[in-house]
C-alpha cells in the first residue's frame, strides 16, 4: 500500500474541505455585516443568527487546518504482518466475503477517498472500532455492530 499516496489523498480531500469552508464562513460574515442584516426591532435575529454561523464557520475550517498540519507532519511506519496496528496503519477487515479498508489517522475520522480503485476510510483511536484495533495483529477479530442489535466478528486480513 502506498502511504504517500494516502496522505496525498487525505490532504487533497482536506483542502478541499478548507476552501469550502472559507468560502461559506465567508458568505456567513458577510451576511453578518450587510445592510440588510441590521435588526428592524428587538425581535429581528437576523444578524445575530448570521454572526454565529459565521463564527462556526471560521471555528470548522480551524479545525480543518489543524488535521491538513497534523496529516502533514504524520510519520507514515511500515507495518508487517506481526506488527501491532497503531498511528498510521493501513488494515484490511474482512466479514463474509467482503473486505473493508481502513486507515487509522490522528484525526480526520469518517473522511473517505479512493486509491487504486479501494475506498478506503479514516479512523481515529478515539473511535469505537479504533480503540478496538489499537495494538491487534493481522488474523485477530474485532466486533462490529450489525443490524438489529447484533455484533459481528471481523477478521483483520492485513496490515501496512
Amino acid at each position: 500500500m502506498n502511504k504517500p499516496a494516502i496522505r496525498d489523498a487525505i490532504l487533497q480531500q482536506l483542502r478541499a474541505d478548507l476552501a469550502l469552508q472559507v468560502g461559506a464562513a465567508q458568505l456567513a460574515r458577510d451576511e453578518a455585516i450587510s445592510e440588510e442584516s441590521r435588526a428592524e426591532s428587538k425581535y429581528d435575529t437576523h444578524g445575530q443568527e448570521a454572526a454565529y454561523l459565521a463564527e462556526g464557520q471560521a471555528k470548522l475550517a480551524g479545525e480543518i487546518e489543524a488535521n491538513l498540519t497534523l496529516f502533514t507532519a504524520m510519520s507514515l511506519p511500515d507495518f508487517g504482518p506481526t506488527d501491532v496496528i497503531a498511528l498510521g496503519a493501513v488494515v484490511e477487515l474482512a466479514a463474509r466475503s467482503k473486505s473493508t479498508w481502513y486507515f487509522l489517522g490522528p484525526r480526520a475520522g469518517g473522511l473517505e477517498f479512493q486509491i487504486d480503485g479501494r475506498s478506503i476510510l479514516v479512523l481515529t483511536p478515539q473511535s469505537p472500532l479504533g480503540r478496538q484495533l489499537l495494538g491487534k495483529r493481522a488474523g485477530d477479530t474485532v466486533q462490529m455492530p450489525g443490524r438489529g442489535g447484533t455484533t459481528t466478528g471481523q477478521k483483520i486480513l492485513s496490515l501496512a
